[in-house]
Formats: structure tokens, sequence, C-alpha cells
């Protein structure tokens, strides 16, 4: 009965709503359509230092049923040059030809090649497009605004006085620069301010009379040190997006396909390991961020190591100008900090960085206040970490001479059980009778192992600083070493970091008196060497500061350490069976 009624009740609505309708497609009359009222015209944007234009008194608009855009006052170039702005810290070169940056040199900073660093791969922007090119969802008109011929204006804004406006192609920060392009019917506008910072303010718009297009501005062609061979580049090279205080980074090699990360985004951009290109956009809910690689064939190349610089590009979201700061400039922690809001969490130090910062600050003042050189720099602070870290290595030296002296006893307990699988009961009983003779003579079986992982932080803390540190790029030491920051190109270094190890690691006690397994210590040295021929040289210097330091100690120790303490003693029976 209850299912009955729910029926009827469905019905009854079905038949009300097919009444409506056919009421209103037989007996109501739509309104005759009114007049629409003109949109109103927004007006261009206007250059900086300028007054928007006025329309002329009597001129009147047309109305009709869509209004048409405004006419707009033809701006276009004669002839191709470049606007160049120079200080201490850069010289950037903007074309006319589509108002794009053709060079960014940093002027503190060398190639590869010793010549100042341009981070605009120049011949690959030749066939990929240059810094600050603008993409539209029309490809026809991205291609007119990119190879349209500019008009220029710079305006100086002087202290507390008025703008004045510049002739010349040649200017100094603070400077205003402007460029304009108009064919009637789009006008495309890019305004750039320069100060006595790595950062430029820049703000990009295309208004098409009528309203303001949704923007996009590009840096093709990578970033960097373009001089150096393309697989650094491919290793060292990331896009790095997100907040300024949590970042993430995407390696060149992993970028496979293109992506879009969407906003809100306080910052995206490119980075290496010392340099970074970041935007920072005004309005961080209103921008996204895309990734791409590019193909670029450079002639004698062959298509193994053929380069895939990455593209980078800040999308506006909504139809207005897109304004933003563009930062170039090194990962200096000093410039990075100087930054509002600061930038210092670009240089990512790792897990332990709470070591890594003091050991760069400590870096820092032994180079600034003692020696004015970065390699005698890193000798000095590895002296000073080794003799703060010498009460532990005593200490793990004590534990692994006790380890050798109860080695026979514990080699014998483990090989009354050696027949049993490691997963036999039987095999508990081993562990028990080994840690029984662990306690009887008081030995803590980690004690050689403790005080070394307390130097672990040290080693890589030490390792994330010489690798990360813009100030050990190009910094020499000693004759043939030019670059602490790259390889011995001598092979030096290692081989002689090498030999110490084999030294250390005959003058150090051995915590196991199997001959098998201080075999196997032996091979030691020569697998860290192999693995440190590809280090960077300051890397290999501090650890090589580090073997030096530890044979003295070890001398030190056998020498006035012997008679006082017994347990030194305890490598005779090692010596004998050798």
């Amino acid at each position: 009965m209850k299912l009955d009624q729910e029926k009827r009740v469905m019905l009854a609505f079905a038949l009300t709503f097919g009444m409506l309708i056919v009421w209103r497609v037989f007996f109501v009359k739509e309104p005759p359509p009114q007049p629409k009222k003109p949109a109103p015209v927004a007006a261009a944007p206007a250059a900086l230092g300028q007054v928007p234009a006025v329309p002329a008194a009597g001129t009147t608009q047309k109305t009709s049923k869509a209004a048409h855009p405004a006419a707009l006052p033809v701006t276009r170039g004669s002839k191709s040059e470049e606007i160049v702005v120079e200080n201490k810290l850069y010289r950037v070169a903007i074309s006319t030809q589509g108002a794009v940056v053709k060079s960014w040199v940093l002027k503190k900073y060398r190639d590869a090649k010793n010549e100042p660093l341009d981070i605009v791969n120049g011949p690959a922007c030749e066939t990929l497009g240059f810094p600050v090119s603008v993409s539209l969802g029309d490809t026809a008109l991205k291609a007119q605004l990119n190879q349209a011929i500019y008009v220029a204006e710079a305006v100086q804004f002087a202290s507390g006085g008025p703008p004045s406006k510049l002739s010349g192609t040649q200017f100094a920060p603070p400077v205003n620069l402007t460029f304009t392009y108009s064919d009637g019917k789009i006008q495309a506008k890019k305004q750039f301010s320069f100060d006595a910072s790595y950062a430029v303010k820049t703000e990009v718009s295309v208004f098409d009379g009528q309203h303001f297009l949704p923007v996009e501005v590009a840096w093709p062609g990578g970033f960097g040190d373009h001089t150096l061979a393309p697989a650094v580049i491919e290793t060292g090279s990331q896009a790095v997006y997100g907040s300024f205080g949590d970042l993430t980074t995407l390696a060149q090699r992993k970028v496979k396909e293109d992506r879009t990360i969407p906003g809100p985004l306080q910052l995206a951009g490119l980075e290496d390991k010392y340099f970074a290109n970041v935007f920072i956009p005004e309005a961080p809910d209103q921008a996204a961020f895309r990734i791409a690689r590019q193909e670029w064939s450079p002639p004698d190349w062959t298509e193994k190591e053929k380069p895939r610089p990455m593209l980078a590009t800040l999308v506006g979201t909504q139809p207005k100008p897109l304004a933003f700061r563009l930062f170039v400039a090194p990962k200096d922690l000093d410039v990075l900090r100087a930054m509002a809001p600061p930038l210092d969490s670009l240089v990512d130090f790792g897990w332990f960085s709470v070591v890594a910062k003091p050991l760069f600050i400590a870096l820092r003042y032994i180079y600034d206040h003692w020696v004015h050189n970065y390699g005698w720099a890193i000798i000095l602070l590895t002296l000073l970490i080794n003799l703060a870290l010498f009460p532990l290595k005593l200490k793990s030296l004590r534990s692994a001479q006790e380890m050798q002296r109860i080695s026979p006893i514990v080699k014998g307990i483990q090989d009354k059980y050696k027949q049993y699988k490691f997963n036999d009961p039987r095999k508990q009983k081993m562990n028990e009778e080994v840690m029984k003779v662990y306690s009887e003579h008081h030995i803590n079986p980690f004690g050689s192992c403790l005080p070394m992982l307390v130097q672990l932080p040290f080693l890589y803390g030490f390792y994330r600083v010489l690798d990360l540190s813009i100030e050990l790029r190009h910094a020499p030491w000693v004759s043939w070493l030019k670059d602490l920051s790259a390889q011995d190109p001598l092979y030096i270094l290692p081989g002689v970091m090498i030999v110490t190890m084999f030294i250390l690691q005959r003058m150090t006690p051995m915590a196991t008196a199997d001959p098998a397994q201080q075999r196997m210590m032996m091979i030691m040295p020569l697998m860290f060497g192999i693995m440190f021929f590809r280090f960077p040289s300051g890397m290999v210097l501090y650890w090589l500061t580090g073997n030096l330091v530890g044979i003295g100690q070890q001398l030190f120790i056998n020498r006035y350490m012997r008679a006082p303490d017994p347990l030194l003693a305890l490598r005779k029976p090692v010596a004998a069976k050798e």
C-alpha cells in the first residue's frame, strides 16, 4: 500500500511539470530583446612615468549589439637594437625585437672557459626563443609579438624628484625600461625596473583594445653555465617551485614530459648548484608554472650528447597584466638573505643542515679573517674538527682493542655453532654465550662503533658545504688546483688519499682477529679512493687532511699512551700471528 502511494505522488509531480512546459511553450510569449548598453572600454596600460591618453573633445563612440575594440595607436620601432643595463653585479642586454633578453651576464663570476658568465644560452635561444618571450593561446599572435620591433623608453626616478626620460642605449640602475608595440589592434608592453639588487621588477601585458589577455612569460634554453658538458648540466640543473619556506625541486633528468604546477606559487623557476633564476609573482594565487624539455640540435654534436635544456614558463591565469620579480643571482647566502622575503631556502644543505650551516659559517670565518684561501681554510677547519672529536676517537680505539682481546673466545663460540642455520633456535644460544663473554669482561660491543657514528653528521655536513657553497666555485688552492669545486685534474689528491688510508688502516687496531675480515678491511681504502676520484677536490682535500691528522693522532697514542694504558698492548697477538 505504501509503494502505491509513492507512485501516485511521483505521477502527480510529473503531470504538474508537463503542464508547466506546455503552458510556457503555447501561451507565454517572450518579451522583445532590450538594446544592450555599450561595454566600457578599458584603457590601455600606460608606460612607466607616462599619463594615459585622453580622447579628444567631440569624439563619440559608436555602439552596436557587440562592442568594437577601441582603436589603439600604432607603435612600431624602425630597427632592432639592444638596450643595455649594467652595474657592478650584472650586465643585461634586451633587444627591441621581441623585447627579449639576449644576454644576462653575472659580472662577478666566470664560466668554464674563464669568460664572464652569461646565463642565457645564446646559441640554443636562437632556435628555441629568448628569455622573457611571451606565450599566448593564439600561436600566430605569439609569433608576431616575439618578432615585432618594440619602441623602448627609459625613465629614471631620482630620489625625491620627478621622473626624467633618458636617451641612448646604455643605462645604469636605478632605471625603468618600457618596451611597447602596437599594430592598432593589439598592444604588447613589457616593463622592467632595475635597481641595485639582483631582482628586476617586471610586468608583461597584452591588450586588445577591450580587455587584457592571459599571458605567459617563458625562459627557454635552460639556465646556468652553458659551457659545461651536457652531462654535467643534466645532473646539476633542476626546476624549483613552491613557497619561500617550503620548496620542491625536480631534477632536469626526471622531466620526461610537460608538467604544469598549479598555484598558488610564491616562487618558481630554474636553478643549478650555484645559481638561481626564479619568478616571484606579485599575485601567487593567480600564477601557475609549466616545465618542459626542448629539443635542440647544435652542430657537430652527436645524438647521445645532444643537450635537451629545460623551458620554464610563468603562467598568468587571469586576464590581466602579469607582474612579477625576476631574480637571477648566485646562490650566495648573503645575497639570498638580503631579499625580502629571504630566499636562503634555495640553498639546501640536506638533513644535517644543523651541522652544515655552522660548518659553513666557520669556513667563511677562517677564510675572511685568517688565510684568505679556501684550500687552507678547509685544512684548518678539518684540523679543528678532528681535535674536537679526538676523545671520541680514543674511546673507539680502546673499545676496538678490548674487542680484539676477547675475539679468540668469541670466535670459538661462533665455530661451535657454525653448523646451524641462521634461523635455527640454537643460534640464539650462541648469541647468549657471546653476550655473556662481553658482560664478564665489561665490554660494550658497540663501543667501537657509536663514537664513529657521531662523526657521520660532520662528514655529510662538510660534504654538503663543499658541494653547494658558491664560494668554492673556481676557488684555487695550489698551483695545479684552480677549482676546489671540480675534480683534481691530475688526480694527485685522490692518489695520496688512498696511500694515507692504507697507512691509517694498518696503524689502527681492528676489533676482529679473523684474517679474512682484516683483509676485507684493507680493501676499503681502495674502494674509497676509486669513489673519491670523481669527487670535488675540496672534498678530497678534507678527507686527506683527516687521514693525515688520524695518522698523527695514532702515532701520538702509540708513543705516549702505551705505558699507562695496558689495553694498547693487546695488538701483540695479532702481530705475532702475522
